[in-house]
């Protein structure tokens, strides 16, 4: 399938822009440190001592001042739901590189691990030669306290090893907890491991406090290589052929010596205390529980949550961060909502999935199964729900649909929540948006899937018809299973059981229908749900098409 360059751009050029921007400052950082260290005349007597690896080990370490402070970024919600929502700042496509957050996040995540193994052990190969060439000219340059010493006592007994031992400990375990399969298996692994990134960030900052790698200070004094009384006898020995008579390579001075600042804590308290005043915010702003409306069961195990809260204010196809005490105070989960307040209606609600431990336990303390006591003798008491803490909400690309002129969301079973909130802003008379045509294809396994939002999508049909708008809303059903299928007999969906069709979408004709039907328009795609699908989606919307339609992929996933 041939590549559209107009698509590729549209839809990977902003991406791979910001990534080759952040592979250059990488590259030139570590290239530029290792040049410094190599050939810079207050190195001259370390790296004479310690080689490739004093230039390795700082070149590195400037690369992982970077990425850590760079790692934090993307985890700034708040701050990053700000700059989408403010219209004034963001363009649509800066707004779409904020999509990529997480994927960034990812990067800089894997950039640490790796310039961590090189600084490690470019560090060992230091400590061994630090040993080894234990300089009787220089004593201030070493770290060894005597020639031959343990590199492993080395390592014990300094601030720098003790604390990097402790950082690739930590490292270790918030990368292997960070796995796909880690995070489906237990999710509370990998929550609490990384929130060991507290712990790393404050060792990291005293990692260079014990000082072990020096620069020359008085250079003018004593230039690299000069001779001088503190040179041992085999050096004046073999200089002193050439040099004897050159007055003006003589040491006015001996070499003094004197550890780094620390510059580490330069390079992140900046991104450090941002994300710390959000978290800050972010709890003040989620302190307060809410007040849970109604709890109604679905088919399929879905839960339809609905709750009031003040002062809240949502936009159709963001999301939250759900907190229950009563299941885990430190656990939090994120869910799209499905609908949001309006001015006739402060409620919001979310639809979540009965999926793993977390939702289970949420399910039994919001629908507790009936006591056998109160069916012999029924009393009659109010419903107690546990307490729950929203954190949001925060943007997700859903936001976008209503930017497009014609848009195009595709959902596969529960990934239908980001467009059942822009679906509910539609019927409720949303005014002021560049939508003018909207495509919306549901994919579910099960025909009782459906029923979870059958009554908003007939509700907006018979709404859009009245209006004499009837295009305006293209809507496409499809069920993958065939087992006990029997269709929509109820009278009121009988619009949807004209729209459902058995098995799965030809994506490619799809798409060149919708194509074909809005020459050289920008369409933008939507997708939450499967890999499968979003794959096959995301590969079509870059290939080329008689048309002249562009089609901008829009996937969504959580920060």
């Amino acid at each position: 399938m041939a590549v559209s360059a107009r698509s590729w751009v549209a839809n990977e050029g902003g991406k791979h822009l910001v990534l080759m921007l952040w592979l250059g400052t990488n590259t030139w950082l570590f290239l530029n440190t290792f040049l410094l260290y190599s050939t810079g005349p207050q190195y001259h007597y370390l790296y004479k001592m310690l080689g490739l690896g004093l230039c390795i080990s700082r070149a590195s370490a400037s690369v992982l001042n970077l990425n850590c402070s760079l790692v934090l970024l993307p985890m700034c919600r708040s701050l990053l739901t700000f700059i989408r929502g403010a219209h004034a700042v963001s363009t649509r496509k800066t707004r779409r590189l904020l999509d990529k957050s997480k994927t960034f996040h990812v990067a800089c995540g894997v950039a640490i691990c790796i310039f961590s193994v090189v600084h490690v052990s470019a560090h060992l190969v230091n400590v061994v030669n630090f040993s080894e060439s234990y300089s009787d000219d220089f004593p201030a340059l070493n770290l060894a306290r005597y020639r031959g010493e343990d590199p492993k006592v080395i390592i014990l007994t300094t601030i720098p090893g003790i604390t990097g031992v402790v950082l690739v400990l930590i490292l270790l375990l918030m990368f292997t907890s960070s796995s796909y399969c880690v995070r489906m298996f237990n999710y509370e692994i990998f929550w609490y491991t990384h929130n060991l990134f507290i712990v790393f960030y404050i060792i990291l900052m005293v990692h260079m406090v014990g000082g072990a790698l020096k620069y020359q200070t008085n250079i003018e004094a004593h230039p690299p290589g000069c001779l001088g009384a503190n040179q041992s006898s085999t050096e004046q020995q073999g200089e002193a052929l050439d040099q004897a008579e050159d007055e003006e390579s003589r040491c006015r001075e001996d070499a003094h010596f004197q550890p780094h600042d620390p510059q580490t804590w330069l390079w992140v308290s900046g991104p450090l205390c941002l994300y710390c005043v959000e978290r800050v915010y972010r709890y003040i702003r989620s302190r307060d529980p809410v007040t849970i409306v109604t709890v109604i069961r679905h088919p399929c195990d879905v839960i339809e949550l609905r709750m009031l809260k003040k002062n809240f204010i949502a936009r159709p196809g963001q999301y939250i961060v759900l907190n229950c005490p009563g299941v885990s105070s430190f656990e939090n989960h994120p869910f799209t909502l499905t609908t949001c307040p309006t001015a006739n209606k402060e409620t919001f609600g979310i639809h979540l999935r009965v999926v793993g431990d977390w939702t289970e336990r949420l399910t039994q303390l919001l629908l507790p199964p009936p006591r056998i006591d109160l069916e012999i003798l029924p009393i009659m008491q109010p419903r107690r729900y546990p307490k729950l803490y929203v954190d949001g909400p925060f943007g997700s690309p859903s936001e976008e649909v209503f930017n497009y002129d014609v848009s195009l969301c595709v959902a596969g079973g529960i990934g239908v929540t980001p467009f059942a909130c822009v679906l509910h802003a539609l019927l409720d008379g949303r005014r002021g948006f560049r939508l003018q045509r909207l495509y919306f294809v549901w994919v579910c396994r099960e025909l009782q899937s459906f029923y979870w939002f059958a009554e908003l999508l007939c509700n907006l049909y018979e709404k859009l018809w009245k209006e004499n708008r009837p295009d305006y809303f293209n809507l496409k059903l499809y069920v993958s299973q065939t087992d006990s299928l029997q269709g929509m007999a109820e009278e009121r969906y009988r619009t949807l059981a004209s729209r459902l069709q058995v098995g799965r979408p030809k994506w490619k004709l799809l798409l060149d229908e919708i194509g074909k039907s809005n020459n050289h328009k920008q369409v933008g795609v939507f997708c939450c749900g499967p890999k499968g699908i979003s794959r096959t989606l995301h590969r079509l919307c870059n290939s080329a098409r008689s048309c002249g339609t562009t089609f901008e992929f829009n996937k969504e996933s959580f920060s």
